[in-house]
């Protein structure tokens, strides 16, 4: 891979799966039959790193002081050397020696170790009053870009207050020279504690009679102007034994939780899903899309319940309904996967829910659903 290869690639000319690939770059965790846990420490951390090339290594630095020696200019060091004449003349002007002017070759390769091994404090850990914001909304599950963003609406001229979202990501995940004391796992949704590739995904598809498809969709719900339009979906807990079906707006992004009480079956989802959306005003419920599950086998009952028509998604096409995967992503930090979903009240969902739609969302323009809803909540409001 440091030739330049993807990851598959490197694997098949090992001769090792993709997965074991991964578990040899980022390291994993065996346990042992007698019950310990042994760490296997990734094969890039097994030796030292090697100098990037893009650095002027010490022979390079000793032909520059013979070559200005010899009076050759800055451009003729650069092409002798395959370097830019910026990176020479740069080089030069930061190790000339005073007074006499000369160029050091071996002082500049000492300076330039030193310069390379100094451990400097992250902007985080340098701001008391930074470092509490950010530590105080992690723990309230808001996103790095979420902080990132905040901050510079709440602090507009203040620039040591501003940080980029990968700054708070390193300090989370303790490379930033500061420990948060905040666990990752439970502040990000993706629950990790480390940066990790993207999975390949498996597409389950299953259809019945009677479905009216996406491409069927008036054109009005694409463009996300218009207030009404939902998507849903179940969430799965431990064993497929457990649900919450999740709703989401396309518009405000406003979410629903629907507590199905243990029971995922097609008649108390199509019950639920009803009583949960019967109070919504007639310019709110105008359709639902969701995807191909037999959860959704009662949808014309439901058509005739709520006059709300449902649309399906096609096969293994979840990015369709986009909004509300993502919101199921944003939901795993509340109610992570392989856990009991059944235990769960309506007062916990509610609660939930009010609290994801008050934080505040980019694409809203950093408004939080709720706020978004209630400016489109009249008839009357123009999108």
């Amino acid at each position: 891979m440091k030739q330049g290869m993807g990851n598959s690639e490197a694997c098949r000319i090992v001769g090792i799966s993709r997965s074991s690939g991964t578990r040899w770059r980022h390291g994993h965790t065996v346990v042992l039959k007698s019950g310990d846990v042994k760490k296997i420490a990734p094969i890039s951390r097994l030796r030292p790193a090697a100098i990037s090339a893009r650095f002027l290594s010490e022979s390079e630095r000793i032909t520059i002081a013979d070559l200005l020696h010899a009076g050759r200019s800055i451009r003729a060091i650069a092409m002798e050397l395959g370097r830019s004449p910026s990176i020479v003349s740069r080089e030069i002007r930061r190790n000339i020696h005073e007074p006499s002017g000369n160029y050091r070759p071996r002082t500049a390769q000492r300076s330039a170790e030193r310069r390379r091994s100094r451990q400097r404090s992250g902007k985080i850990a340098a701001n008391p009053k930074l470092q509490e914001f950010v530590r105080e909304h992690l723990k309230q599950r808001w996103s790095p870009r979420q902080i990132s963003n905040r901050l510079r609406a709440n602090f507009p001229e203040q620039r040591e207050m501003h940080v980029v979202p990968e700054t708070v990501y390193q300090a989370l995940y303790g490379r930033g020279s500061l420990d948060l004391a905040v666990d990752p796992a439970v502040s990000l949704r993706s629950g990790r504690t480390g940066r990790r590739p993207r999975r390949r995904k498996e597409h389950r598809t299953r259809r019945f009679p009677d479905m009216v498809m996406i491409r069927d969709r008036p054109a009005e719900v694409t463009g996300r102007l218009v207030p009404g339009h939902w998507e849903g979906d179940l969430i799965i807990g431990k064993g497929g034994r457990s649900a919450i079906a999740t709703l989401v707006e396309r518009t405000t992004r406003f979410i629903i939780l629907v507590h199905l009480a243990g029971n995922r079956g097609a008649e108390n989802l199509r019950d639920r899903l009803a009583e949960a959306m019967r109070p919504l005003p007639g310019h709110l419920r105008r359709s639902l899309t969701w995807d191909q599950g037999t959860e959704m086998a009662c949808h014309q009952d439901f058509t005739r319940q709520t006059l709300i028509p449902v649309y399906f998604c096609d096969p293994a096409s979840p990015w369709q309904r986009g909004s509300n995967e993502n919101t199921n992503g944003l939901l795993r930090q509340y109610f992570p996967k392989g856990t009991d979903l059944g235990v769960h009240t309506r007062e916990d969902l509610a609660v939930v829910a009010a609290e994801l739609n008050q934080r505040p969302r980019e694409i809203l323009g950093w408004q939080s659903p709720l706020e978004h809803l209630t400016r489109l909540a009249s008839p009357t409001t123009e999108p």
